[in-house]
């Protein structure tokens, strides 16, 4: 019993040390673009979901400013669904259609400036069907979101009469956000 009770006082005078040692910051990276450490790890940013909602909502705003309703998808730099936003009177298939043009986007980032442009360089209308890529469309409303040359995710919009007024509602979403991109 003695012995338990060392131990805990012991313990107890240690952890508010071991706290305090693990509540340091972390130091800030020593450059950008990100770099591989010696040990192999690499640094990359992702956006807040207060970034992901604003993006959502001005691109939904840009729509109904135009005319129209839609479905506004924002995905991190993982494709995973950060912020969805569905307007009234949209169809039900815009919630996929929606997040597969981000994923889209975010996917071909790298060879292709959006969705829309995947779909044309395919000869893609009504999205021709990629079934060996799950989650691919040649349906043009999605745009890449950058942060320094850096990919963090993507925004795609479905729902407006056209993959163009799509493509338009997303870039109004990351223009609402082009200072904090910067």
């Amino acid at each position: 019993m003695r012995m338990s009770v060392l131990f805990l006082a012991a313990a107890s005078m240690a952890l508010p040390a071991l706290v305090a040692a693990s509540a340091q910051p972390l130091p800030a990276p020593a450059s950008y673009p990100p770099v591989v450490g010696a040990k192999g790890v690499v640094t990359t940013h992702e956006m807040s979901l207060d970034m992901a909602e604003k993006i959502a909502r001005a691109g939904i705003e840009k729509c109904r400013q135009l005319g129209y309703h839609t479905t506004m998808v924002v995905v991190d730099s993982s494709g995973t669904m950060k912020a969805f936003l569905r307007d009234d009177q949209t169809g039900p298939h815009t919630i996929n259609l929606a997040q597969d043009k981000a994923y889209t986007a975010l996917t071909l980032a790298n060879r292709f400036a959006t969705s829309l442009n995947f779909s044309k360089a395919r000869g893609g209308t009504l999205g021709t069907a990629m079934p060996n890529v799950r989650g691919l469309t040649t349906v043009g409303g999605g745009v890449p979101i950058k942060y320094h040359g850096e990919t963090i995710g993507a925004v795609a919009s479905s729902g407006a009469v056209g993959a163009d007024k799509d493509e338009i509602c997303s870039q109004a979403g990351i223009d609402a956000v082009a200072a904090d991109l910067k």
